[in-house]
Formats: C-alpha cells, structure tokens, sequence
C-alpha cells in the first residue's frame, strides 16, 4: 500500500512536469495523510526546525562566495599563477587542471561551479597550446568533482545539516580522500602520457625557475582566503556559517583589489546564488517532507530488519547501497540525488554499524561519480559547452572514464581503511 501511494503520487506528478521538490513533498503529504492516519502536521514541523536552524543558512552563503570566485576573474590569476609549476612533468598542464580544481574546490565548494570556473579558463589555453581535446575535457571534469568533497562541501554541509552530524567532523573528514583523489588522477595523467605522448604538445617551452616563483607570487592571497573559510571552521574561531560570511568578505575584497569584480558582478552573483539556493531548498523541502513519512512509517527499520532476515552482512547492504547510487546518479543530479535518498539509506547505513562521518565521505564520492556519469552528469555538459562541442559528449564520457573507475576503487578503498576518512576527525 505504502509503495503504491507514493509510485501512484510521484508519477502523476513528475508526468505531469512538477519539480522534483513539488513531487517528493506532495508524495510525502500523500503517505501522511492516507497511511499515516493524517500526521501532515510532524512534517511541517520538521520543515520549520530544518530551515529555521542556523548552519542551514551556511549553503546560500557557500553558493555566493564560489559565484564571487568565477566573476571576479580570481579562477584565472589562480590558473595562470601555478601552470609554469607543471611542464616538466609528464602530462605538463594537464595537471594544473586537477591542482586548480582541488584548490578552487578549498574556497568553492560546489562541482559544477568548480569545473565551470577551471574549465573557462583551462579548456581555452591548452586547446590553443595543442593539448587533445577529449583529454582535457576529461581532467576538467573529474577534477571539478573534487570540488565537492574537498572542504568546504556543500554536500557535506547538506549532509551534516539535514542528518545531524557534525558538520566541523565531516569537513576534516574530507581533507585526506580529496587529496589523495586529486593524487590518483594526478598519477593517471602522467601514465596515460607517457603511454601516448601525443596527447600533450612536444614543443613547448619550459619556464625558467624565475617563472616559476613568479607564478607562486601570483596566488598569495588565496591562502589568505582559505583560511578565513576553513582556519577559522578547524581553530575553533567560527561556526560554518560563520566562516562562509567571513570568506563572502574576504572573497570581495579579493575581487575588488586583486581580481576584476565589480558592483554589477556582485550582484548577478547574489541573484545566480539566490537561484540555485532556491532550487537545492525545494528539494530540499520536498525531501523532509517524505522523509518524515518515511520515518514515521517506519520503513528504514523494515528495511533493516529484511536485510538481517537475509543475513545479509554490513558490506552486502553497503554494495546495494553503492549500486543504488550509480545507477541513480545516470539521473540525478548530485545534491537532488542526496537529499532523496538520505531519508531511507542514511537509518540503514547507521543501523548496521557504519560510522556516519565515513559515510557522509563516502556518499559524497558517489555524487561525485554521478556528476560525470551520461546522460545526467552536470560536469560533462558544462564543460562540453565550454568547448563550443568542440568535443562531444560521447567523447568526454569516454575520456572521463578513467577518473569514474578511479573514484569507484577509491570507495572500495575507504570501505577497507575507514581510519583514512576518520583520522582526522579524530583527532
């Protein structure tokens, strides 16, 4: 009956063109009200102490500061200060792009910003210089994945808000995989270059060691600005919110004075920040709702207790979890794909013994593969029209491949050493 009202309510609604928020709430008002003997009150409830609690407002305010960052011009003079650091490796600027983007990712917070950004500047360069085309799309788009697991996350921040985890936890948390991601893709870009060295150009010229000072002469402040977002989160010194307000601060100065912002930037980056945040809230609002009625429903604990009639063991629910998440993530984008599963998978997951802060890493590296997953991956299509379909999406899916089976050993590898997620937090 439960499964019926909600099958019955989400496509009726979905077919007939409503957001995706519109019809998970209406769902949830659904199985309230017709399974839950009318209980439409504990979900509005619900709705008003999520939105009304204060690390909430930390999501807008991260949305702005990475729509600062790209207009300011501050993503450019990032870029061109560390390319001269990366020609005498093998895959040369190929690996400026994965750097850039891990720390762009530091002060952004958000994939699609984070791939937009880097791609703007990125893709247009090493075209120009000779570079393969499908190859670089493919390092811009895993790279910007790591923007949104290398703190501050907007789906860690998502994640703790909505599940009641500490959000300090989950953005140290994040710090080791995202390095050591941004570390793998590094190591596959020099083996595929090595393996075909005509991917990057032969004739380009090698910057002296004078440049090469220069070029880190460029990114001082940016140090500055990550420590004003993430410093002030881990010395004790701000709450999440907070430091997000104090990084909008630092970010404008910043634009102002070392960048090329201006008023009109600023505020079509508050109105483009405004949207987002109102599209990821009606997702939101829809998610508590049917999570409410799921919960009330008691469907987590039937789930839990039908994996333990089928002995299942932890790591069998997890790889069905894991599953579950792929094959959502060809559909869904990122954020939409987390707050509509949270409300199920997150009960199981803590049932059966898994550490929530692991798993809030963990469930970000599997957005993160969906946002370069056909034929829903954000990522791709982004920088496909950076391009000008130079490269086609076929193309930078097949490119982008390698990074997808890189990201899915390295869940493997987290759910064998949990201690590299939770070292720090531990601390």
């Amino acid at each position: 009956m439960i499964g019926g009202i909600l099958a019955a309510t989400l496509l009726a609604l979905l077919g007939t063109g409503a957001v995706l928020g519109a019809g998970l709430g209406l769902g949830g008002f659904a199985l309230l009200h017709f399974a839950a003997g009318g209980a439409s009150q504990l979900a509005v409830m619900k709705v008003w102490n999520v939105f009304t609690d204060f690390t909430l407002s930390a999501v807008p305010i991260f949305i702005f500061l990475g729509d600062i960052l790209l207009a300011s011009g501050i993503s450019t003079r990032v870029y061109n200060g560390l390319t001269p650091l990366f020609h005498r490796i093998p895959g040369k600027l190929l690996h400026t792009n994965i750097v850039v983007c891990t720390v762009f990712g530091a002060v952004s917070g958000s994939s699609t910003s984070t791939a937009a950004a880097v791609g703007s500047v990125g893709y247009p360069e090493l075209s120009r210089r000779g570079y393969h085309g499908p190859t670089v799309v493919g390092s811009l788009a895993a790279g910007g994945t790591l923007g949104l697991l290398i703190p501050p996350s907007l789906a860690l921040l998502i994640y703790g808000a909505t599940q009641n985890v500490s959000i300090g936890a989950l953005f140290l948390a994040g710090i080791l995989p995202g390095l050591m991601i941004a570390l793998f893709f590094m190591i596959f870009i020099a083996l595929l270059c090595l393996a075909r060295p005509g991917l990057t150009p032969t004739d380009e010229e090698r910057p002296t060691a004078r440049a090469m000072l220069a070029g880190l002469a460029e990114v001082w402040p940016l140090p500055i600005l990550i420590f004003f977002v993430l410093g002030t989160i881990y010395l004790g010194l701000a709450t999440a919110t907070e430091a997000a307000a104090l990084g909008v601060a630092a970010a404008v100065v910043l634009g102002f004075v070392w960048g090329d912002l201006t008023l009109a930037k600023l505020w079509r980056s508050f109105l483009g920040a405004s949207m987002v945040f109102g599209t990821i809230a009606m997702v939101m609002l829809g998610t508590l709702v049917l999570a409410q009625a799921i919960s009330l429903l008691g469907i987590p604990q039937a789930m839990v207790s039908w994996a333990a009639h089928l002995e299942l063991s932890r790591y069998a629910v997890l790889a069905l979890i894991v599953l579950l998440y792929l094959v959502l993530g060809c559909f869904f984008d990122g954020i939409s794909l987390l707050l509509m599963t949270l409300p199920v998978v997150f009960p199981v997951v803590t049932a059966v013994g898994f550490d929530p802060v692991w798993f809030g890493v963990v469930v970000t590296l599997l957005m993160e593969i969906g946002m370069i997953t056909p034929p829903v991956g954000l990522n791709l299509f982004v920088l496909v029209g950076i391009s000008g379909q130079k490269v086609r999406l076929p193309e930078a899916a097949w490119a982008t491949m390698p990074y997808w089976v890189i990201m899915l050993a390295t869940v493997v590898l987290l759910t064998a050493v949990p201690e590299i997620v939770l070292f720090l937090p531990s601390l």
